[in-house]
């Protein structure tokens, strides 16, 4: 396919996935429970922590996680007693256990009493780029006292991760798809700026498509991946997420 052609199928595919049916099936149900703002931006968080292996897990587990909250996640970070969350102890998702959730939870107090919220820490120092802006939330997520294995929940782009989860959590807060998937709360965050969340469908089919050599899923494939897809579409690249990921998981394109 020449330019016009890819741009075309992948507009076309972006289209077909970025429907309200996208939903049923994917960890943003989570966040899609809630109203208000900052429920909707730690559940999502939450759940895009977890987004690794099989969704329905993700999903099920995403769900412990509210229940263990009441339902009310930001109430619960804000205001929950340290009994309160000490008795957390049967979150288990592959190697994210109750005590990273336990963390997770003060840590996210913190931002949402000193940092201005999760939009907050990401609206911050706007002269880098948003992958650099997500290594420095890592700094701010884990400035409390905290075990070093918990630290692996959080990647860092700046040391070679492709961020999948975050990238993805970034999406959902910031891109206004006017389809009822993604969010667009966060206004302080441009979409022009966010990257596509690379996993191993949308790294195999991007490489299938010839828009992604680099045959590792990490930060440079990232990088290389954004050029693609930022050509197609500079003011909105990471909808070409929807088309990749749905070739790939949908149609079985490899």
């Amino acid at each position: 396919m020449n330019f016009n052609e890819l741009k075309d199928y992948l507009d076309f595919k972006a289209n077909q996935y970025n429907s309200p049916r996208f939903i049923e099936s994917d960890p943003i149900q989570i966040p899609h429970r809630y109203q208000l703002k900052e429920d909707i931006e730690i559940s999502g968080f939450l759940a895009a922590t977890i987004a690794w292996g099989n969704r329905k897990m993700i999903i099920n587990s995403a769900d412990k996680m509210m229940q263990a909250m009441g339902n009310n996640p930001f109430d619960f970070v804000m205001n929950a007693s340290s009994n309160q969350i000490n008795a957390i102890d049967y979150i288990v998702h592959r190697t994210f256990n109750s005590e990273d959730f336990r963390y997770f939870v003060h840590s996210l107090r913190n931002i949402y009493a000193h940092q201005g919220g999760l939009e907050g820490v990401f609206s911050t120092t706007k002269q880098i780029d948003l992958q650099n802006r997500i290594s420095a939330f890592k700094k701010v997520f884990f400035e409390l006292s905290h075990q070093p294995r918990t630290t692996k929940h959080v990647s860092d782009p700046l040391k070679g991760s492709s961020s999948k989860r975050l990238n993805m959590f970034l999406r959902w807060m910031v891109r206004n798809d006017n389809k009822g998937v993604d969010f667009g709360i966060w206004k302080s965050v441009s979409p022009a700026e966010l990257s596509c969340p690379l996993d191993v469908h949308s790294g195999n089919v991007a490489r299938t498509l010839g828009i992604l050599k680099r045959k590792q899923n990490d930060a440079k494939a990232l990088q290389e991946l954004d050029a693609s897809l930022r050509k197609l579409d500079p003011t909105d690249p990471v909808k070409y997420d929807f088309a990749l990921f749905g070739l790939g998981v949908f149609e079985g394109v490899k």
